[in-house]
This record gives C-alpha cells, structure tokens and sequence, in this order.
C-alpha cells in the first residue's frame, strides 16, 4: 500500500460500478443503456442499484433489441451525450454490428472531423459454465480491426474502473471489453486521475529475463500467474498486459524481446487472424531474427467453436498449466541461459 494514499479494496466488478457511480456523479451528459442493467444476473456486481441511485432515466434497461438501442446511443452520442451501451453477452453484440463498425466508427472520417461519436460500447465475455458456442465468444479481434473505433481490454480492477471512466470521457467510440471471469480479483485502489485514453497503452506489469508474456484482459491476468509459478522452475518471464487493443502499440513488446530473446503471446480467442498473430507479426517485422532466441509461440483456443461439455471445456481453453509447459518448452529447448546475438 503506498504511504499517504487512501487505498479500498474492491473487485473487479465492484471496480466497474464505482467508474459508472464517478461518471454518472460528475458528468449530466453520461447515461445507460442496455439489456439487464438491473439485473446481477445479466452484468453481476458492476451496477447494483445503480437505477435506484440514478432513476430509469440515465440508467435505461432496453428491450431485447441489440440494434436498436445502441444505434440510439450512437445518435445521441451525436447530439452531445456520452452514452454507455451495455451488452451482457458479447456474442449477441453482433446484432449491432452496423451501428458500431458502419457508423460510429465512420462519422468522425467522413465529416472530416466534424462530428465525434463519443459513445462507449460495453461487451461483456462469457465463458465456461457450459455455456456453449453461442454465449462463449472472445471476439475483440474483430473490432480492433476496425479503423476508427479503440478498444481496451482491462485485466485488472483499476484498468476495469480506470479504463471505463477514460472510454467515456474520450471524443472517440470505444469498445470496452470485460471479462466474467475476472469480477472476483480484488485490488486495493487508489482515488481515481483522470487520464486521457490516448495516453494508455501496454504496461510491464512483471520484470523478468528469460521469456516475455504477453495477453489482454484474461489471458493478462494467466500470464501474471505464471510468471509467478515459473519463478519456482528458475525461469523469469516479463509480462506485458496490452490494455489498448486498437490502435495496438507493441513497442513495449518490442522492448521487452530484446532483451528476454522469446515471446509468448496468449490470447483467449483463436489463432486465425487474431490478436496474438498480429503481435507476433509486428515483433517479427521489427526485430532482427539473430535478436530471438527462438521461434515467437502463440497459445490460443483450439479451431473449433466452444464446446458445451464441461469436461471438454477443460481441454478447450487455455489454463496455468498451458502456459508453464509452452514456457518451458521454449525456454528449456534454446537454453535458459542463452544470449541473442546483436
């Protein structure tokens, strides 16, 4: 805890709440909109009574219609408000698809910068639980994309209720992404500071020599853990949460690389055309091969949609274990101790 900072500690969905509470507190123009916001069973701990506190009228539950209320949020957007739209499941976010990537994402470029859509797009990742292939998609590749719309991808409960507040303040559209899996990790947090999202990118949220880690939002927090674990097995491994994913900055990557030599990227989505392809891509464009010390690993799902066994869900998705034994493979296989040549 640092010396004179008021410090809570909250968890992740708790940490979403209290950046609507700040937003909804401190700025008239920021309202709700979505399926469920008055339900834990849709959105959990992240809006409890936050209808009760703020009235129907800024925190909207919508009819069953994706499209519809977000291409409303978009249109107000324009007319100077700063709407959330909340999508408890991100797989049924698609239905919106035009309104998010056909015009909020294309006003500010076609009117030559004369009208910004400052509309902020929750989607919320479901997974496990037996779900099935319908309700367990990551898809953030998808929008980070798409020219013209940021996205984030929190890890963590300060970049879940940081990142939140900075999405709606932002003149930009953006998708926020966080994860279920998550709103259980706790994190004493400081008061809020404001920062402008253009100034957040990818952090060194662990120092280490032998490996870089890489993941976004869950797969951040799996590579934290491991970098943890590994220490056990002698193997230091540096790990870098992206945070942004559009415009995606891999200059810290890139650093980090130098100087471990290896790169492992985890992404809790699949392989073809998907974020850990594209990290690896731009290290690979940028970096020397004489510089790595091996082949750069991905660790993605299987190619196939998420099954609805929960025995086979076990094998499906990426886990500790997945990431220990590829790091050890790496590291082992090329030597912990080797040096890349300049």
């Amino acid at each position: 805890m640092q010396s004179g900072i008021d410090m809570a500690r909250v968890n992740y969905g708790s940490a979403i709440r209290e950046a609507f509470v700040y937003l909804l507190d401190r700025y008239p123009k920021v309202f709700v909109i979505g399926q469920g916001l008055w339900a834990k069973w849709y959105v959990g701990n992240s809006m409890t009574d936050l209808d009760k506190f703020y009235g129907t009228e800024r925190i909207m539950d919508s009819p069953v219609s994706e499209l519809a209320c977000t291409g409303a949020a978009v249109g107000a957007s324009l007319c100077g408000y700063r709407p959330i739209v909340v999508h408890p499941r991100m797989d049924f976010m698609l239905y919106a698809m035009d309104a998010i990537v056909n015009q909020a994402a294309k006003w500010s470029h076609m009117v030559g910068g004369q009208a910004h859509p400052a509309v902020t797009i929750r989607g919320i990742i479901n997974r496990g639980g037996e779900q099935g292939a319908q309700h367990s998609q990551a898809l953030h590749a998808w929008f980070a994309h798409i020219p013209g719309l940021r996205v984030v991808m929190p890890a963590t409960p300060q970049d879940a209720r940081d990142l939140l507040i900075a999405s709606v303040l932002c003149d930009d559209p953006v998708l926020y992404l966080d994860d279920r899996w998550l709103y259980e990790l706790e994190e004493d947090l400081p008061p809020v500071v404001e920062c402008p999202l253009e100034q957040e990118g990818s952090r060194v949220v662990s120092r280490g020599d032998d490996v870089t880690l890489v993941g976004a939002g869950y797969s951040a927090w799996l590579c934290r853990e491991a970098a943890a674990a590994l220490q056990q097995r002698s193997i230091s491994a540096e790990v870098i949460d992206l945070r942004v994913l559009n415009p995606l900055d891999v200059s810290t990557v890139i650093q980090s690389v130098e100087k471990t030599g290896r790169l492992c990227v985890v992404d809790g989505s699949w392989s073809s055309c998907g974020l850990a392809g594209e990290v690896i891509a731009r290290v690979s464009e940028t970096l020397s091969p004489r510089k790595l010390l091996g082949a750069p690993v991905r660790i993605t799902l299987p190619d196939a949609p998420a099954p609805t066994s929960g025995f086979l869900e076990k094998l499906y998705y990426p886990t500790l274990d997945t990431i220990m034994e590829t790091v050890a493979r790496l590291v082992i296989r090329e030597g912990v101790h080797a040096k890349a040549v300049d």
